[in-house]
């Protein structure tokens, strides 16, 4: 049902990631220049230094299998499964945004912005929904075994 605790906790895990759509990740400083990294890449000036496609597809792509995990209400058990799916991308995703920081630069100096956290906040939502989710399930499947 869309109105469990689980689905407000997909609900909010897709907002976190869709945030990271508009918001600035990091600042950064090599040889005297100052740089900035979103979704769209790594910018000096309006010059783009990295393209960020790889970043912008991860993003894009968790975002909407939140919103497909929270629509297979039904389906109890492949929501669990795209949900480990979600999990896994979402650790990746931190490996790539911290592998854009570091790899194009000699020494940077990284300014972390709180943005930079929200795919960890996202794992640990969509891992309390597994958690809610198997709890449902447990639920439906003693009701089965009574009747």
């Amino acid at each position: 049902m869309i109105q469990r605790i689980q689905t407000l906790y997909v609900f909010f895990a897709a907002l976190l990631t869709g945030l990271l759509l508009k918001l600035d990740f990091a600042e950064l400083a090599s040889n005297g220049e100052w740089f900035v990294f979103n979704a769209r890449g790594i910018f000096s000036d309006q010059e783009m230094k990295f393209n960020g496609i790889p970043v912008l597809g991860f993003i894009v792509l968790i975002t909407l299998l939140h919103f497909v995990v929270i629509f297979l209400y039904k389906k109890r058990i492949r929501q669990i499964r795209f949900l480990v799916f979600v999990i896994v991308l979402l650790l990746g995703l931190t490996g790539v945004l911290v592998y854009f920081l570091y790899s194009g630069f000699d020494k940077p100096q990284v300014v972390f912005k709180v943005p930079m956290i929200f795919p960890l906040l996202a794992v640990v939502l969509d891992y309390l929904a597994i958690r809610a989710i198997g709890k449902d399930e447990v639920l439906v499947r003693s009701m089965d075994r009574i009747r």
